[in-house]
């Protein structure tokens, strides 16, 4: 039976203090909102329960352990040589304990979190790792090999052992944290937590994530303490977590910090489910015998997740956050009938992840599902906790609303307490980003009646053919309606007459392989078909000039599909 590391119990015989020390003369009706609370409260409210459990390397923690080995982390930090507020941290890990305790320790450390996408290769993780000027890099085994030898970069490396290989160098780390604060005197009264100063400013920076790097080197996006907060309550709701909760990451933690759900989870008093990599035979052994009942991902992922060999039908609703693009009514049907329940977000790192959703009606489920998925296909309205999305015209420097009635496309932009604060040592980027002192986003989209955004097009992805314009997303949205197309990616192609026009490549369904295989012309049954559907959905110039058939598109290291957007999405 596991029994975890002296880092990572509370104390014993005592009452374990989880209180940080506040910062002097703080108004009685103010304390700066920081994330390392929502910890703080759940091994208050609830010591005994599951945390973090990691079937993978059979271990787990409660919430009491679990506050124990942040504190243990963060001491640790602490007495890294040099150690200063603000040092920037660099994660380098797949989902396993190590990037979930780093989303707590490193900020009440003071320091900054700084997850790296650990699928990128050794020369993009140096540059990112010089650009931001780590102090420390944790760094799971199994990727260490990305890390460069840098001068006063301090390395630890962890075996994900959970204390149970002694020659884990991250154990051994948060063992010398541990006998930092378990036998420190109090200060000020207090023990434990209450070595540690809480946050003065709620706007410093607690993280800084890197962009995916498509369009030049990736910018670091800085976010705040407070924004973090926010976005973690507003993905909680938006999301339906609850004490009951199990969350499995299928998503990666390093990206926009898990969409702030590492602090989301813990705030809900809900369970993190730990997954190394997204292994279909893995997800849906955690379905049927974890409890999860929530996830995120991009619906590239649910394609392989409904398609698995162990898909089944469970006995509760799964809640599933899906963003880069919303499910297809066939993906969608799918998804429904194995208990898996989409609920559609968006958003940019800059935005911590997602900042709007599509707010469910009820009425919808009276529509069928082609009807249902068009309107869960609109990106929707700010989160709580933000400002209102504006989708704003593009032929003038003012920021000038257009017509709410899906007449006009505008560029996206936005305001408030989920924007980011700038990029990182970037001016020039953050002025350009920033303009009016709005957020722009760079994606280009529609406002209905009732308010609610739709995406069209991202900026750079738009179709000019014979001085039209094609919404290259519209057409992909529409293709996806197709019981045969199960993805597909639309870009520009060289047209002798048009100048360009469309070409769709698509992944195919098993029905339209089945259907193409006993064909005469395999290629013009498959132009015809798809030809026929797009055009009673869209004008004649924008249906693709060219179908071809792929076995499975290029992804981004989060699941987008390529092309990729000017700005790294989900």
């Amino acid at each position: 039976m596991y029994v975890p590391p002296l880092s990572s119990q509370p104390p014993q015989g005592r009452t374990f203090g989880l209180r940080m020390q506040l910062p002097p003369h703080l108004p009685l009706h103010y304390t700066p909102l920081n994330p390392v609370q929502f910890l703080l409260r759940a091994a208050l409210i609830r010591p005994d329960h599951t945390a973090v459990v990691h079937p993978e390397q059979h271990y787990s923690f409660t919430y009491a352990q679990w506050a124990a080995r942040v504190l243990s982390l963060a001491c640790a930090l602490r007495s890294v040589p040099g150690w200063q507020e603000g040092d920037r941290v660099a994660v380098v890990s797949p989902n396993v304990p190590l990037i979930a305790d780093a989303h707590y320790g490193v900020l009440a450390a003071g320091g900054i979190v700084t997850p790296l996408n650990y699928r990128n290769t050794a020369s993009e993780i140096e540059y990112i790792l010089v650009h931001c000027g780590a102090r420390v890099v944790l760094v799971d085994h199994t990727v260490q090999h990305l890390i460069p030898s840098l001068p006063n970069l301090f390395v630890v490396c962890s075996l994900d052992s959970g204390g149970q290989d002694r020659q884990d160098a991250y154990e051994a780390f948060l063992m010398q944290g541990y006998h930092a604060w378990a036998n420190a005197p109090p200060r000020n009264g207090l023990r434990d937590y209450g070595l540690l100063d809480e946050i003065v400013d709620e706007n410093a920076t607690s993280s800084l994530c890197y962009t995916s790097g498509t369009t030049g080197n990736p910018k670091g996006v800085e976010t705040t303490f407070r924004g973090s907060y926010l976005a973690a309550l507003s993905n909680a709701l938006q999301s339906q977590l609850n004490g009951d909760t199990v969350y499995l990451w299928v998503l990666p933690m390093f990206h926009c910090c898990g969409w702030t759900f590492p602090w989301a989870v813990t705030a809900a008093l809900g369970t993190h489910h730990m997954l190394r990599s997204v292994q279909y035979p893995e997800i849906w052994r955690a379905f049927l015998h974890g409890g999860v009942t929530h996830y995120c991902g991009a619906p590239t992922v649910q394609n392989g997740i409904v398609q698995a060999s162990e898909a089944q039908r469970l006995d509760r609703p799964v809640y599933v956050l899906v963003a880069a693009s919303a499910p297809s009514a066939h993906l969608l049907g799918k998804m429904e009938s194995l208990h898996l329940l989409p609920i559609h977000v968006y958003g940019l790192t800059e935005t911590y992840g997602p900042s709007n959703g599509r707010f469910q009606e009820p009425a919808w489920y009276r529509l069928d599902l082609e009807q249902r998925s068009r309107l869960q296909a609109r990106q929707g309205h700010a989160y709580v906790s933000g400002d209102e999305t504006r989708v704003v015209k593009l032929d003038t420097d003012e920021l000038v609303d257009v017509k709410q009635d899906a007449s006009e496309t505008g560029e996206i932009v936005m305001r408030g307490n989920l924007v980011m604060k700038r990029y990182y040592k970037n001016p020039e980027a953050t002025a350009e980003a920033t303009r009016g002192n709005w957020f722009h986003t760079g994606d280009l989209a529609v406002r209905h009646p009732g308010g609610e955004i739709q995406i069209v097009d991202r900026g750079k992805d738009i179709i000019i053919s014979g001085g039209e314009n094609i919404s290259s997303v519209m057409v992909e949205q529409e293709l996806a309606s197709h019981p045969w197309v199960r993805e597909s990616a639309v870009v520009a192609k060289s047209h002798p007459k048009w100048g360009e026009a469309g070409h769709a490549v698509v992944v195919l369904s098993d029905a339209a392989k089945h259907a193409l295989a006993a064909a005469d012309d395999a290629n013009q049954m498959l132009h015809d078909t798809l030809s026929d559907h797009c055009r009673k959905y869209m004008s004649g110039f924008a249906i693709p000039k060219w179908f071809s058939t792929i076995d499975e598109l290029p992804k981004s290291s989060t699941g987008s599909t390529y092309p990729a957007p000017s700005r790294q999405k989900f």
